[in-house]
């Protein structure tokens, strides 16, 4: 598992980042202090505080492209 630390501050970024990992098959989680969903339902993520920073958790060993598309969310 990876944890890979992302902000998302607006629907348009939260919708490019949920196409984004949607293209990978591997189970992926956001976690917003105790809160946890699933990193590719967008009602998930909207339900998270957006205003602070979140954490990608990412059940895969090989992930560097995945690290490599979501470059811009990553903080």
């Amino acid at each position: 598992m990876k944890s890979i630390p992302i902000k998302l501050s607006f629907a348009e970024e939260v919708k490019t980042f949920v196409n984004i990992v949607n293209r990978y098959p591997f189970d992926m989680d956001l976690r917003a202090g105790r809160h946890v969903v699933d990193a590719k339902s967008i009602l998930g993520i909207f339900s998270l505080d957006l205003s602070r920073p979140i954490s990608l958790e990412v059940y895969a060993d090989d992930c560097e492209d995945l690290e490599k598309d979501i470059a811009q969310f990553k903080i």
